[in-house]
């Protein structure tokens, strides 16, 4: 009904514009407006805007309606705080617009609907303005800003010590889930794959305890970046756009992201410079899972992920084994820690 009342409501528009053009164009040219020619082409001419401004009209309606529905979107993500700042964006901008509409009103037939596109283009380019720098601190020296914005990638977040980093109020601001990161997730947890699909649960299972637990603000945020992009692309794209860091374990992404400049909190970086290192000679127990890159090692792994390779312990796997630190291999991808069963070290001491 309403949009049926808008259509007649342009076409009324149109035609009155039409009229208001042709008398104008006779009364230029002196022509009787009286006049069974003049009449007709008023007529004419005030049809075909009419007609005009229907079809422009439903193309506008359909448009408006789609973009209210996004701005309900949108609106219901922001808060006070940058609802606030949408108003003030507002009204800065139709400020100026009006102040340009002094000169535009005085622009014969046309003035009126430049002042109208005026406004609604300054007004509008004052709200995304604001919005665009809602996470600037105008009392901040531009050198001195830090990054309080964390974004949390797909590895991090499936790793899970950043739930208990969260937990010590290490970090501060606040933690930012992009929803191609949430659906890739989703698409983990889906997989057929056992292993896979153990991630992405996990990886789920973490982002709920952070929301439910952590003294860190959570926030998911949706983005409107093209969905063909690979996810560490949108990743970095997004830190440039919201001028945030990506805390990750990802090494790959972490070099990449270090090249194009952006901010990186790397958790194996973390890691390694809060926990000992493993130390040559050491003894330690780890359940073999499967078989390493050289012919009879097996891999375990330490209950922070860490990985060991053992010599010779292959044919142990699925049972835990008692071994000795051989030496250890660090860097920003992991630490690896290479060691020899405890009785094959045994057996070469005595022999």
């Amino acid at each position: 009904m309403l949009e049926k009342a808008l259509k007649y409501a342009f076409a009324i528009v149109g035609c009155i514009t039409g009229f208001t053009i042709s008398r104008f164009m006779f009364l230029r040219l002196g022509t009787s407006l009286t006049s069974f020619t003049s009449i007709s082409i008023m007529v004419v001419v005030s049809v075909a805007f009419g007609a005009i401004m229907v079809v422009v009209g439903s193309k506008l309606v359909g448009f408006a309606a789609s973009s209210v529905e996004k701005a309900e979107k949108v609106m219901h993500n922001l808060t006070l705080y940058e609802l606030a700042l949408c108003a003030i964006g507002l009204i800065v901008g139709l400020i100026v617009a009006n102040l340009l509409s002094i000169a535009l009103m005085k622009i014969q037939i046309i003035g009126i609907p430049l002042t109208i596109m005026t406004n609604i283009l300054f007004g509008s380019a004052g709200v995304f303005l604001a919005l665009s720098k809602r996470n600037e601190n105008i009392l901040e020296d531009r050198k001195k800003r830090v990054h309080h914005s964390k974004i949390l990638d797909t590895s991090v977040i499936i790793d899970g010590r950043i739930l208990d980093i969260c937990r010590t109020g290490f970090i501060e601001g606040e933690l930012i889930v992009p929803d191609f990161v949430l659906e890739e997730l989703r698409h983990l947890a889906d997989a057929h794959d056992d292993l896979i699909r153990a991630k992405g649960r996990r990886g789920l299972d973490v982002l709920n305890y952070l929301k439910k637990d952590s003294i860190t603000p959570v926030k998911t945020v949706k983005t409107k970046y093209d969905a063909s992009i690979e996810v560490d692309e949108r990743l970095m794209q997004y830190a440039k756009d919201e001028k945030a860091c990506i805390i990750t374990n990802d090494y790959n992404l972490n070099k990449v992201a270090s090249i194009k400049g952006i901010s990186i909190l790397n958790i194996n970086d973390l890691s390694n410079a809060l926990k000992p290192l493993a130390v040559t000679g050491e003894e330690m127990t780890v359940k073999i899972v499967k078989e390493g890159k050289e012919n009879g090692q097996g891999v375990g792994y330490l209950d922070d992920g860490t990985m060991v390779v053992v010599e010779g312990a292959y044919k142990d796997k699925g049972c835990e084994v008692d071994i000795v630190v051989t030496s250890v291999l660090q860097t920003s991808a992991g630490r690896m820690i290479f060691a020899q069963s405890k009785t094959a070290n045994l057996s070469a001491v005595k022999s």
